[in-house]
């Protein structure tokens, strides 16, 4: 069976997308068949794989909010073991579209039980927020990878995700569970030290051993339409989403 990861953090600007393309494109480049669903209204995701969102007839809005299936919105990638289900500014209201529905949690869940074994990687980027599009993202999923910047206001929120992880395992979905913390935009100053400290200090063994740096290289890619490994493989970003898939795999 596949299994689903949800990127998850209601604090935007956190390092959620860079993740979720460079992760799935280094399992992707490791042989591993992966998915990445787009689940932001913003779609950096779709845009960050070279996709024009602007053109796209079919996206994980119309499977979620239309009930199209979900195979008719999967899209190619340019790696050919990473495919992606797009998104565009359609999204923006489903939420207030969706409010009325019956087991609206379940959306996507039910529609991606029909492909999800035909992948052994999913991952599902999710807005930052902990509205219904993320509700949906975690109730689909197996586990959490939470994306947590190295700054001072880091362990803010994380609390209140972390109780989210558990009401939702407790009353809609009892199998999922924190598949770890990662640590991203790490800097050498004092600061960044004392964050990973603090995070590893309340988590253990939950946190990531790989920490993912800020680098530029990261920061350029998507304005490429490219995963960092195809932009600058050598790049520092590059070598700690290739440590982190290594990573993921090792956890099973």
């Amino acid at each position: 069976m596949g299994q689903v990861i949800v990127i998850a953090n209601q604090k935007g600007g956190v390092g959620k997308t860079t993740t979720a393309i460079n992760l799935a494109a280094c399992l992707a480049a490791a042989g591993r068949s992966s998915l990445l669903i787009d689940l932001d209204p913003q779609a950096n995701t779709t845009s960050g794989l070279g996709i024009d969102k602007n053109a796209l007839e079919r996206t994980i809005y119309h499977t979620v909010v239309m009930g199209l299936p979900i195979r008719d919105a999967l899209q190619p990638t340019m790696m050919e073991k990473l495919s992606v289900i797009p998104a565009n500014n359609d999204l923006v209201g489903a939420e207030i579209e969706l409010v009325n529905e019956d087991h609206r949690e379940f959306r996507l869940r039910r529609r991606l039980e029909t492909i999800r074994d035909e992948y052994e990687y999913t991952f599902i980027d999710c807005p930052p927020s902990l509205g219904l599009l993320t509700l949906n993202g975690l109730v689909a999923a197996d586990a959490v990878l939470i994306a947590l910047q190295c700054e001072y206001y880091a362990l803010e929120g994380l609390s209140e995700l972390l109780h989210t992880i558990v009401l939702v395992r407790d009353r809609l979905n009892p199998p999922l569970h924190l598949q770890g913390v990662l640590l991203t935009m790490f800097q050498h100053t004092n600061l960044s030290r004392q964050v990973v400290a603090d995070v590893r200090a309340h988590l253990g063994e939950k946190v990531y051993e790989t920490i993912i740096p800020r680098n530029v290289a990261l920061s350029e890619a998507p304005s490429y339409g490219r995963p960092v490994i195809l932009y600058d493989p050598k790049c520092a970003g590059a070598q700690a989403y290739l440590a982190l898939a290594r990573e993921v795999l090792s956890r099973g």
